[in-house]
């Protein structure tokens, strides 16, 4: 797989891994040793970069990814996210004080069974803790060597600036695809401006755009788009069925599968992205990292925009409660 760097500094293959799913948000999950064999079936496929969270299971996502790389830490790039406090294994707010940083970095280095974090998230930003002080704390952590470089998730334009100010920003974290495109408004321009990178999740929009989700879909038990409107509301998941078709006629056209078209057509949009499809199937990750074999033309690209900005999409991303978690 082809490489691309983040942030002009971190280097990564150009298709990582969004490990959440293996513990959080989409069951059924995998055992332990499904989920460690799995990560290490996803490097010898030529993924290199896993992106992980203390809060995905909690606590639980980082003791796989530890366990499956422990022998060949130096060849892989693990992210990882602060930012959540807790009582027990229950997250109940966010919390970005120096003294809950200090204590989510060294869980997350115990759990993940190393001495170093390639890339450290602040999960989400926490309007009781000015970004100033973050960033503060982050640039004494690259300092001592805990981490090599941070980022942030889901922040705005104006956080983003703030930060980069006292410690220079790598990445940042947001959800992005064909299904939502809000980063391009005034993320995009503040990260090119800054030479920041940009590591989307969710490329193939929570699986929407596999064309596998059909009108009316019933989810199961725990499946975090319960929770979502625009898969819990039928009448919002009917109408966005034109989007899928979209994508499965851009597909067909190509020769390849509606994912691999939904994964590349990100890749296109620049060199200083990195998706994170999530998955805990082989035979999908394979699927997902077939987009780097695509090629799009500029008329195809303009094409694809023009459609795209026709195509209305209706509902939240994200529960009301979810959505009250964004820097805006």
């Amino acid at each position: 797989m082809k490489t691309r760097i983040l942030g002009n500094k971190l280097q990564v293959n150009e298709i990582g891994l969004g490990c959440m799913g293996l513990s959080m948000s989409f069951p059924p999950f995998p055992t332990e040793d499904e989920a460690v064999a799995f990560l290490r079936k996803a490097y010898k496929q030529g993924v290199n970069f896993f992106d992980t969270a203390e809060i995905y299971g909690p606590f639980e996502n980082e003791k796989l990814v530890g366990k499956a790389f422990k022998d060949i830490r130096s060849e892989v790039i693990i992210a990882t996210k602060f930012g959540f406090k807790y009582e027990g294994n229950k997250a109940v707010g966010l919390d970005s004080s120096r003294e809950n940083i200090l204590r989510a970095l060294e869980g997350s280095l115990k759990r993940l069974q190393t001495n170093y974090i390639d890339l450290f998230y602040q999960h989400r930003v926490d309007p009781q803790v000015p970004i100033e002080e973050v960033a503060q704390v982050m640039k004494e952590l690259i300092a001592a060597g805990k981490i090599k470089y941070w980022g942030l998730s889901e922040a705005s334009a104006a956080t983003i600036r703030r930060a980069h100010k006292i410690c220079p920003v790598t990445v940042v974290q947001s959800e992005y695809s064909m299904f939502w495109r809000e980063p391009e408004q005034k993320i995009f321009p503040t990260l090119k401006e800054l030479q920041i990178g940009f590591v989307p999740f969710s490329p193939l929009g929570k699986g929407f755009l596999t064309g596998h989700v059909k009108p009316g879909q019933i989810f199961g038990e725990g499946d975090f788009r319960n929770t979502i409107p625009r898969f819990n509301n039928p009448e919002y998941l009917a109408a966005n069925m034109k989007l899928v078709e979209f994508v499965r006629e851009l597909a067909n056209a190509k020769q390849t599968t509606p994912a691999a078209i939904a994964i590349g057509w990100v890749l296109a949009q620049g060199e200083w992205i990195v998706p994170i499809p999530g998955t805990k199937k082989i035979n999908r990750l394979i699927e997902n990292i077939s987009a780097s074999q695509l090629v799009f033309s500029s008329s195809e690209i303009e094409m694809i925009d023009q459609k795209l900005s026709e195509i209305e999409i209706i509902g939240f991303r994200y529960s009301e409660q979810s959505e009250s978690q964004i820097d805006k």
